[in-house]
């Protein structure tokens, strides 16, 4: 799957679900501990429909979903997550690497394992498909061990446009994920890609947040680059420059 110029970004999301999905199973490329958040297990899904220029999955992976990652149920999910998460000492687990929001039924079954587990779930998505569809937030409702980290990608309609490549409305259907979850009474945040924003930009998103409710303003995350090799090399490509950045050895403590 290459990328595209001014794509719907919903489209793209629901034409990539019909390569990563099958009845109930989902594709997911790799299972590990990592360091984010002070310890989680992730599960790496495969496949997003956002094309985003700074991603820090590799082109292997991203442009690839019919040749990479294998097919597993929502129980073999939930049981590789929690295995891994006992074995560690962990109490934190997140599907992220794709995005994780595309099938939604496998999504869902895998909730249904990690009820009076003792774990908080941290789902990481781009917010496209919450924001197009309420009853998708709604249905994340009633998990009181998920919180949803939504991702946005830039400040404003033209940034979201310059660093994704999609239709800016896609930057919309970010902050309308965020107002859907917080309808349904699910815990959520934003987290803000600011590297490549001004402060004017920022602080007008904050703003917008707190039109919306003055907590996403409060609690919001502030995400700069990462730049492991294959970024550097993509950046490259695409002539984006950035504000600021961090060496991979060297993120600040409090964006881990």
């Amino acid at each position: 799957m290459r990328p595209l110029v001014d794509y719907d970004p919903v489209k793209t999301h629901l034409m990539l679900e019909k390569h990563v999905t099958r009845d109930h199973e989902r594709k997911y490329y790799r299972f590990r501990v990592d360091r984010w958040y002070g310890g989680i297990v992730t599960a790496d899904c495969v496949g997003c429909g956002l094309f985003c220029k700074f991603c820090w999955v590799s082109d292997a992976v991203r442009l690839n979903p019919l040749k990479v990652g294998s097919f597993y149920r929502p129980e073999d999910v939930a049981s590789r997550l929690l295995n891994l998460a006992r074995s560690r000492g962990l109490s934190q687990v997140r599907i992220s690497g794709g995005e994780p929001t595309i099938g939604r039924d496998h999504l869902l079954r895998v909730f249904d394992y990690f009820s009076g587990k003792n774990i908080l779930f941290i789902l990481e998505t781009n917010g496209i498909l919450l924001g197009h569809d309420e009853s998708y937030a709604a249905q994340l409702s009633g998990h009181d061990f998920l919180h949803v980290r939504v991702s946005l990608k830039g400040c404003n309609e033209s940034e979201f446009h310059m660093l994704t490549g999609a239709n800016p409305s896609g930057f919309k259907l970010q902050l309308n994920a965020l107002r859907n979850l917080l309808k349904a009474g699910v815990s959520c945040h934003p987290a803000i890609m600011t590297s490549f924003s001004s402060e004017e930009s920022f602080k007008g998103l904050l703003e917008k947040l707190a039109e919306i409710d003055e907590r996403l303003a409060e609690e919001a995350e502030v995400e700069e680059l990462i730049l492991y090799p294959h970024v550097v090399e993509r950046l490259k490509r695409h002539g984006l420059k950035y504000r600021v950045a961090h060496a991979p050895d060297k993120v600040p403590p409090d964006q881990i």
